[in-house]
C-alpha cells in the first residue's frame, strides 16, 4: 500500500476514534432542571477539533451528530433521534459543528488558537440558547440564565484543558505515526 493510502486509512481511523470519544463523553452526564445536562461534550468537541485538525476534527463531530440523528443512543443519557436534535437542547448539538470548525483552525500563536476555540464555544452556546428560547417560549435572557450561564465556567475551562491535552497527544502520536504530523 502506498503512503497516500496509509494516510487515508489513518485519518479515517482517527475520525472514528475521535467520534467515539465524543460518544463516550456525552454519557458522562449530570442532569439539570433545565434539561441541559452537565457533560464532557464541550471538552470532547474542542479536543477532537484540536487533536484532529479542521477537517478530521469537524468530520468526527459530524459523524457523532449523524449517528445520533439516525437514532443511535450517542447523545447524553443514551438518547438519539431527530427529536433530540430538534428538541429544546438540540441547539447545542447543532452548535458543535461551528464550534469544531473554529476550534480546528490551526494557528502558530497559541493565544489566537485558544481565542478561536472559545469563540466557537460562544457560537455553540448561542445556538443552544436560541433553540431553547424558541421551543420553550422563553426570552433570550431567561434562556441564557437557564441553559448557558450555569455551564460557562466549566465549558471555558474544558476548552482550555482540551487545547493543552490535544497538543500533548498530537506531539506524542506524531512521533510514532508519521501521517499525523
Amino acid at each position: 500500500m502506498n503512503i497516500k493510502g496509509k494516510n487515508s486509512i489513518i485519518k479515517a481511523v482517527t475520525c472514528a476514534l475521535l467520534a467515539a470519544v465524543l460518544c463516550v463523553s456525552a454519557q458522562i452526564s449530570i442532569p439539570f432542571p433545565s434539561g441541559i445536562p452537565l457533560t464532557l461534550q464541550t471538552f470532547a468537541v474542542a479536543f477532537c477539533a484540536s487533536a484532529g485538525g479542521l477537517l478530521t476534527g469537524t468530520v468526527s463531530v459530524l459523524i457523532y451528530i449523524l449517528l445520533g440523528i439516525f437514532g443511535l443512543p450517542v447523545f447524553s443519557s443514551f438518547r438519539g433521534g431527530l427529536s433530540v436534535v430538534f428538541g429544546p437542547t438540540g441547539g447545542f448539538i447543532l452548535g458543535f459543528l461551528p464550534f469544531a470548525v473554529l476550534s480546528g483552525i490551526e494557528f502558530k500563536n497559541k493565544f489566537v488558537k485558544m481565542l478561536f476555540s472559545v469563540s466557537g464555544l460562544v457560537v455553540c452556546h448561542v445556538f443552544g440558547i436560541v433553540q431553547y428560547a424558541l421551543i420553550s417560549h422563553n426570552g433570550f435572557i431567561q434562556s441564557f440564565i437557564l441553559v448557558s450561564l450555569p455551564f460557562i465556567i466549566k465549558d471555558v475551562v474544558s476548552v482550555i484543558a482540551a487545547q493543552f491535552l490535544a497538543v500533548t497527544v498530537k506531539k506524542a502520536l506524531s512521533k510514532s505515526i508519521p501521517a499525523l504530523r
